[in-house]
């Protein structure tokens, strides 16, 4: 199959479907490749690059005559027009804002996979367009907003005096709410955050922030991995929670977007008002109207109480390298999903959630809407009681709490007697290693999960340190100190080479596969 990248024609669009990586995994999966001379310019991907990687360099009318043409934007009319009758067409397509798109590509007899509609389940994460680009433009809002904030984000303290860290309130967790929390997180901002999604709470404290908690019990879960829209009372709370920390905050970034809808406002022109001068509001729902009621798409606009607004759409488009080859990657996992003998024999199997979900318009069809496609980030509800029958169950017996308190007194009568006949010492090594072991409890039990990895390499090194002493030990005269020490040197050792081992594997899982 020959696939074809023509060069983006959207004013001020500077990325590109495919990187010289991505062209050399998709020969490998037995394609050939032309690519627009120029296209990837403006995307830091030279032309040369691309020939290197082995695809074909073509002045541009080339491309639209290959039987998979991959773009980042929708086709205007006139390249719909030169698209081959029975060509496939992978870009993002905004089916459900654009019927008469749909119309003129199933007309012109091209099947038309729409690169933003893969339905958001585990096993198409990686062909997820969204969240790719989602996830870099959180990323770029945090970095927009501190160059318009007028002071830095981590604490600092000087001669010349303490400046405070900035605070930062994200509405919205989903991918680019995260992006955004771990971005600011990193920069040394104390970050809160809002998701009417309850499950995401825990992932919002992961990132080390701070997760605003309301009552949603009246908040139906999400089924299809977005947010559901809030009844009226809910929004009343929710919006009180949005004036309450956006009036405390200096940055806020505001993420939230329906499917298919204008985007909610959820910040009012008197919620900006009773923000702080120097304050800044970056919203990335401005391509959809906006979050904030004072945005403007596409601009940065200032109040007359010194908030900034920006109201950027663009945002990915901000950072063409990356966002390029994390698109390119995406469209490498459609290809390798729709050739599976990796022959370069195209297979369109409608049978599948995926392939159907993305597929819009097929043999001269328009396919869009989908059929739906259920999915819930929540753990799934207890199932329900068993019918009483007539002999009820007999319960287990309860534990006699006085069997407790008589173990416990049996213990501390064995104690003393070990300790009446132990050598002076022993009490003092004892209080120290039982104050040892509560401090560890309550310092590891607070660890977050961010930083697990981390503990568990200081965990290998305490293990050495034991590993040590063990050895040394070894050699004593004393018969139960050498057992001791037998037994903590084969202990200590699994615990150290095991401990190596996952942190070993768990890297592996951020390495970058090698091209092929």
């Amino acid at each position: 199959m020959l696939i074809g990248v023509p060069t983006e024609s959207t004013p001020g669009e500077t990325r590109v479907a495919a990187t010289p990586e991505t062209v050399g995994r998709l020969r490998a999966l037995g394609h050939e490749v032309i690519v627009q001379e120029g296209s990837g310019e403006r995307a830091s991907y030279p032309d040369e690059l691309y020939a290197g990687a082995g695809a074909t360099l073509d002045p541009g009318p080339g491309v639209w005559d290959a039987d998979l043409v991959i773009k980042i934007d929708a086709p205007d009319e006139e390249e719909v027009r030169r698209l081959r009758q029975g060509a496939v067409l992978a870009s993002q397509l905004s089916p459900a804002q654009r019927p008469e798109l749909l119309e003129l590509l199933a007309t012109q007899g091209v099947t038309a996979l729409a690169m933003d509609a893969v339905p958001r389940i585990s096993r198409a994460q990686s062909l997820d367009v969204l969240s790719s680009m989602t996830n870099i433009g959180g990323y770029r809002a945090v970095i927009e907003a501190a160059h318009e904030y007028g002071s830095v984000f981590t604490g600092q303290h000087t001669a010349a005096g303490s400046v405070p860290p900035a605070k930062v309130f994200v509405i919205g967790a989903g991918v680019a709410g995260l992006a955004a929390i771990g971005t600011a997180s990193s920069l040394g901002a104390v970050v809160r955050a809002f998701d009417i999604r309850p499950e995401t709470g825990e992932q919002v404290e992961s990132m080390g922030a701070e997760f605003v908690q309301i009552d949603l019990s009246d908040q139906d879960t999400s089924t299809d991995g977005y947010a559901k829209e809030m009844g009226e009372d809910l929004q009343r709370r929710a919006m009180e929670v949005y004036a309450r920390e956006c009036a405390a905050a200096d940055i806020v970034i505001t993420t939230a977007l329906i499917p298919g809808r204008p985007a909610p406002q959820l910040v009012t022109a008197d919620t900006v008002a009773a923000m702080r001068p120097g304050s800044v509001i970056v919203d990335m729902a401005a391509r959809n109207g906006g979050n904030c009621e004072l945005t403007e798409p596409g601009q940065v606009v200032s109040t007359h109480n010194g908030v900034k607004i920006v109201g950027y759409t663009d945002l990915p488009v901000r950072l063409p390298t990356q966002a390029s080859q994390l698109y390119g990657t995406n469209i490498v996992n459609l290809v390798a999903l729709l050739t599976p003998g990796k022959d370069g024999t195209f297979v369109l199997d409608l049978d599948d959630e995926v392939q159907r979900g993305l597929t819009v318009a097929h043999q001269g069809d328009v396919l869009w809407p989908p059929p739906p496609v259920t999915v819930s980030a929540a753990p799934p509800a207890p199932e329900p009681a068993a019918e009483p029958t007539a002999e009820p169950a007999t319960k287990p017996p309860s534990r006699d709490p006085r069997r407790r308190m008589l173990a416990g007194g049996l213990a501390a009568v064995l104690f003393a007697l070990v300790a009446s006949v132990s050598p002076p010492a022993f009490l003092g090594h004892f209080t120290v290693f039982a104050l040892a072991v509560i401090v560890g409890f309550y310092v590891i039990s607070n660890v977050t999960h961010a930083l697990h990895t981390p503990l568990l390499a200081e965990t290998n090194a305490i293990s050495g340190i034991i590993l040590v002493g063990a050895i040394l030990q070894v050699g004593n005269d004393n018969l139960l100190v050498r057992v001791l020490a037998l037994g903590a040197t084969v202990v200590a050792s699994i615990n150290v080479f095991g401990g190596f081992a996952v942190t070993g594997r768990m890297l592996r899982m951020f390495r970058r596969e090698e091209a092929v």
